[in-house]
């Protein structure tokens, strides 16, 4: 069997290759995709080349192997059909979810995939984002009644403050982007520019905008003893920050959030499984539609990370059709 995969074979540039399928085994089925989504965060900084060529593209997937050293194949939110099963709890026909880099066909582990109960297809791309923002809310701690500033109001800084306002806090959002203020109004988010967030103290910040100079210039509207926690993943940008007097007198901390694994803490509410399937619960109870507001064929692929890379007006998230 051939498959069309996509590649990343070089700073700021993608195509379509063929390559060779295995036969599924026991166990495994053979998905034909419907639809993938484009990360605006970590994709897009490999799109840039703006990842360390070193760094394992995710060890705690098993379609993700190898480096960010170019060429690569990378993407990680594929919603397709399974056209051959192995595994009588995936019979041909079903529609699923599976982390895997953008492909018209793939073959996986059963195990690894998440069964979709009539969601849209298209929407269900967005489950790893919804999973991201899962996480980041659980890392917050119980934010009932507290305010809370958003920074960066792309699809994982709108669900994020999505499922704050959801459990009890007062979320303000912020993004120097009209249409991204827009769509967050949808989400129970209280948007403003940058330059009105300036104005408020907060005890708790979430920084999502991929931006250093945003995480740098929002540790002023933390209060006495505020966390900025940080959702953004830089890449190679240098992340300089004002640690001085302020920093120290005011006890402020900063704090990391990622949803490859489980902190240890969550660890006996949560697995990695349990937190997904209740990601996908949650695609039915968010307006998700109000993020997915561009679509490419698959061979439109270049089209679409140039879109992303140049911030198209309008554009939150994005994915590639194979239809």
């Amino acid at each position: 069997m051939r498959a069309r995969a996509l590649e990343f074979s070089g700073r700021r540039d993608v195509r379509v290759v063929d390559r060779e399928l295995d036969e599924p085994g026991d166990g495994a089925v053979l998905v034909r995709t419907e639809w993938s989504g484009i990360s605006g965060g970590t994709e897009l900084l490999a799109f840039r080349g703006e990842i360390d060529p070193d760094l394992p593209l995710d060890e705690t997937i098993g379609a993700l192997g190898g480096t960010f050293a170019f060429p690569f194949r990378y993407g990680y939110s594929c919603v397709g059909e399974i056209e051959r099963s192995h595994d009588e709890r995936l019979p041909e026909g079903s529609e699923v979810f599976a982390f895997h880099p953008h492909q018209d066909r793939f073959v996986v582990r059963a195990d690894d995939c998440v069964p979709l109960r009539g969601e849209d297809l298209r929407l269900a791309t967005l489950l790893p984002l919804v999973e991201t923002a899962f996480q980041a809310t659980l890392d917050t701690g119980a934010v009932f009644g507290r305010t809370v500033a958003v920074t960066g109001l792309g699809a994982v800084g709108i669900l994020t403050g999505a499922l704050l306002a959801r459990a009890g806090a007062h979320v303000i959002g912020s993004d120097p982007l009209p249409w991204r203020r827009d769509a967050a109004k949808a989400f129970g988010i209280d948007p403003v520019s940058p330059r009105e967030l300036a104005r408020v103290e907060v005890p708790l910040l979430v920084e999502t905008s991929g931006r250093p100079e945003v995480l740098a210039d929002s540790l002023s509207l933390l209060g006495h003893e505020g966390v900025a926690l940080v959702v953004s993943w830089y890449g190679t940008k240098p992340v300089p920050l004002p640690l001085g007097g302020a920093f120290h007198r005011r006890r402020l901390t900063i704090r990391s959030t990622q949803v490859s694994s489980i902190p240890s803490a969550q660890q006996a509410a949560w697995t990695r499984r349990t937190r997904l399937e209740r990601a996908r619960e949650l695609l039915a109870e968010l307006p998700l539609e109000t993020l997915a507001t561009h679509e490419f064929r698959f061979e439109e692929a270049t089209e679409a990370y140039a879109a992303l890379d140049r911030g198209d007006e309008g554009l939150i998230h994005a994915a590639l059709g194979y239809r």
